[in-house]
């Protein structure tokens, strides 16, 4: 698997863009996490990477799906972004996910990207707005990898997505793989699409349009349409792990989850401090979907790092998971979480009724398997674990 990934990644990814990935995204990464570790040692708490949804507008409406505008458009100002990344970056943090909604219909996002060559950007897209101008943009820029969301092969994907989605997106993976762009494919794992997502046919479908990382997440119960029947039981979330290390002994491709570390005990990245979610509103929320913020980006004079450090939400969260799990607390324990976020007085930022949707939920398994841990069993991932992925050394 290893020399077929290494003449991918030499053959089919233009060498500017592979160069500014690896410094931009690898080596200052684990700057920002030497960084990172530091704060930790002074008990202070700044994420080294940051999730910026910059709008709640999108033109899909999928099944399961945490986004509502229903009750009005919300969209980051260009001045409140461009306050996110300076602060950012005095904490050596160059490293930001970009999502939504659909991040390709803010109107500034070129602006941002363009504007601060020395950050790395992951946009992650419905694709569907992947088209030449776009592409060409994005190979310019070079500072940017792009992860496009696809669920399934075309009739799971669009049961989910939308009629006519599928192709779009491949017509745009087409596009990339041509312009030797780096990119990866997310895909949310349920109980539907389960069998499909995790086989090899699924895994060198993106491996010939061109992708380099797949992104495996596993579905979560929330929004307006909680959809439960995509849930992922307790025995296919082993399967899951399972055939993760299968898969990657396979296929010259990096399979990537935040979920479990090297020794295959669950992470939970929001409680570990590593990423916090900044909505399309300003709120500052442990993690994308978990709509709730006691804080905003406006407070404290606009000091990000004052208000992120003295959030004693954010920093009995950890605490809160840490008593609990190891993993996903909106899975195992909604009605305690409920009770953690009323207890602190968070403010439902979702523009729908979270706090509802929470009580109503049932306790499901989530990744956090005591007694069954899988360690990775192939030593380019163990590294990576430790060194790369998400985390950048946070699961070693």
């Amino acid at each position: 698997m290893l020399p077929r990934l290494a003449y991918r990644l030499v053959t089919e990814i233009s060498p500017r863009l592979a160069a500014k990935a690896a410094y931009l995204w690898v080596y200052k990464g684990s700057r920002a996490m030497v960084a990172f570790r530091r704060r930790l040692r002074r008990g202070e708490l700044f994420p080294p990477f940051l999730f910026l949804a910059l709008t709640n507008a999108c033109n899909l409406r999928c099944h399961g799906c945490w986004i509502d505008a229903s009750g009005g458009s919300l969209s980051l100002k260009a001045d409140e972004v461009e306050a996110i990344i300076a602060a950012g970056k005095r904490q050596q943090s160059y490293f930001y996910t970009l999502l939504g909604g659909e991040p390709m219909v803010y109107p500034g996002l070129w602006r941002i990207i363009e504007g601060h060559p020395e950050c790395y950007f992951q946009i992650i897209t419905n694709g569907m707005f992947l088209d030449e101008k776009n592409v060409a943009r994005i190979r310019a820029a070079g500072n940017v990898t792009v992860l496009v969301s696809i669920d399934g092969l075309e009739a799971e994907n669009d049961d989910r997505r939308g009629a006519g989605v599928f192709q779009v997106a491949m017509e745009g993976l087409r596009r990339l793989k041509r312009s030797k762009i780096l990119f990866g494919v997310a895909t949310t794992v349920t109980g539907q699409n389960f069998e499909e997502v995790l086989s090899d046919e699924y895994v060198r479908t993106f491996i010939d349009r061109g992708a380099m990382y797949l992104w495996y997440y596993v579905f979560r119960p929330v929004g307006r349409d909680p959809s439960p029947r995509f849930c992922v039981s307790r025995e296919r979330m082993i399967e899951l792990r399972r055939r993760l290390l299968g898969l990657r002994r396979r296929h010259p491709i990096i399979l990537i989850d935040t979920y479990w570390n090297a020794q295959g005990e669950a992470v939970c990245p929001a409680a570990a401090g590593l990423g916090f979610h900044i909505g399309p509103g300003g709120s500052i929320e442990p993690c994308p979907p978990m709509s709730f913020a006691c804080e905003t980006i406006g407070d404290h004079a606009g000091d990000l790092f004052k208000t992120i450090n003295g959030s004693r939400l954010l920093r009995e969260f950890q605490d809160f998971v840490g008593q609990r799990t190891r993993g996903c607390v909106i899975l195992e324990h909604p009605q305690e979480l409920v009770e953690f976020l009323r207890g602190h007085q968070a403010r439902d930022t979702s523009g729908r009724d979270a706090y509802g949707e929470l009580a109503a939920s049932e306790p499901r398994s989530s990744h956090h398997l005591p007694g069954e841990e899988i360690a990775e069993d192939y030593w380019l991932y163990r590294m990576l674990k430790k060194r790369l992925f998400f985390g950048m050394g946070g699961y070693g």
